[in-house]
């Protein structure tokens, strides 16, 4: 299961694949996986993009 944060309001979930619409702002945004900027998957500090 993937963490998926929307790239135009910031809203955070968590699903095997990211929704067409984002819940929060109802908009067709891309959302980016921020599972592995985590230390259990070997990464650290945070996904410069978001």
């Amino acid at each position: 299961m993937g963490e998926w944060k929307c790239k135009e309001c910031g809203f955070a979930l968590k699903a095997d694949t990211p929704p067409e619409e984002c819940p929060s702002c109802k908009k067709k945004c891309e959302f980016v996986d921020v599972a592995c900027y985590i230390p259990d998957c070997g990464q650290t500090g945070q996904d410069p993009r978001l």
